[in-house]
């Protein structure tokens, strides 16, 4: 859109939006990576970095500028007449971002916007394709085979084979909630909230990855709060913040559990044991001595576990403040015969013993059972 007939000549556009996650991988990807743009840009109409403006300005006097989908409120002022905004399904603000990018696309006859993306089944990508405005294109790994080695292609496809993760991740397929999920689509977006009450109780859970290094799993870190006056089966629980952590040590997971810990004013911590038992406490009090710890130790499935909590949001009493589109694809993915991506349901583990924390454990309560 930008490049014109001769080097010099004028495109469709001349002021463009990049937008990734944050500004580092809008730069290194977008921009500077082996399939960005001054990468595929011909010689004679590659575009000039300027690294103290982010900007890129073409021979023809195109101007792309970078943004970040982490600042939604950086695209208030500037506008635009083209944006590519890439790995849209992955980020925190996709919802308020786009909102925002949406209202500066506004310049040029027929201004448009490229999202290019791993299609996660997040709800907003998802209300995104079935707009009639949108026009959505995919292509499988294979498409690229000519960039690619022919032992990546073999390796990735023996690994994954007929799954689902191979049918998203490397033949591009937006896959809605799996058949029997505990928690489909709809069920999740019904109790979305947009405010929270005044809590009585907040808690964080964490699930810590099954080995001690920082090549491991993500270590799950949910916090929950609860409204608890009146019966027990009256209470109501807010998901607060997905706060999980990737590839983390021990010392790192720890420390981002006891911030999440003060930042929303918690009254305990919460951590399975089954996998670190006494490693979990210690690395959490190294952090922090005087936290409220809790050691929970999981009896059953995790299915089972999930199937329990599943129904509390059957029966209405907990709400998502926000959008958690990591949290809530591991949640699409769970039924009662297990999880059905792939992985760790980490996340979602930590959210199933947040919420047995805050309902289903408090004595008296007729549904207290253990999981």
């Amino acid at each position: 859109m930008v490049e014109g007939p001769t080097p010099r000549a004028p495109g469709r556009a001349r002021r463009v939006a990049l937008v990734g996650e944050t500004y580092d991988q809008t730069r290194e990807v977008m921009v500077m990576g082996d399939s960005g743009l001054l990468a595929c840009s011909p010689p004679d109409r590659r575009p000039d970095w300027i690294a103290t403006r982010r900007l890129l300005v073409w021979p023809n006097g195109a101007v792309a500028s970078l943004h970040s989908a982490s600042e939604p409120e950086s695209l208030r002022g500037p506008q635009f007449d083209a944006a590519w905004v890439d790995e849209l399904a992955k980020w925190k603000k996709a919802k308020d971002t786009w909102e925002m990018l949406a209202l500066a696309v506004r310049l040029g006859a027929d201004p448009r916007i490229c999202a290019t993306t791993t299609p996660r089944s997040v709800p907003f990508l998802k209300a995104l394709m079935a707009r009639d405005s949108t026009v959505t294109t995919r292509a499988p790994t294979e498409a690229n085979r000519a960039n690619l080695a022919d032992s990546y292609l073999a390796e990735v496809r023996a690994m994954f084979g007929d799954t689902r993760v191979a049918r998203q991740e490397l033949d591009g397929e937006y896959l809605d909630s799996v058949d029997g999920a505990l928690w489909p689509w709809p069920l999740i977006e019904r109790q979305r909230c947009a405010g929270v009450p005044q809590l009585t109780r907040v808690v964080v859970a964490v699930d810590p990855p099954a080995s001690g290094h920082a090549g491991s799993d993500a270590c799950g870190i949910v916090v929950a709060g609860a409204v608890t006056d009146g019966p027990a089966l009256g209470w109501r629980a807010f998901v607060l913040e997905d706060a999980t952590v990737e590839a983390a040590s021990p010392q790192a997971w720890a420390e981002a559990a006891v911030a999440a810990y003060h930042r929303h004013g918690a009254a305990r911590l919460v951590a399975e044991v089954n996998q670190g038992g006494a490693m979990v406490e210690a690395v959490v009090r190294g952090v922090d001595p005087l936290v409220s710890y809790r050691a929970v130790h999981a009896q059953r499935s995790k299915a089972m576990r999930a199937e329990t909590v599943s129904a509390l949001y059957e029966r209405g009493q907990v709400f998502h403040a926000g959008g958690f589109p990591r949290l809530e694809e591991q949640m699409s993915l769970m039924t009662a015969q297990g999880f059905q991506g792939g992985g760790s349901p980490d996340r979602l583990d930590a959210l199933v013993w947040a919420l047995h924390e805050l309902l289903l454990r408090p004595a008296g309560d007729p549904r207290m059972r253990a999981i």
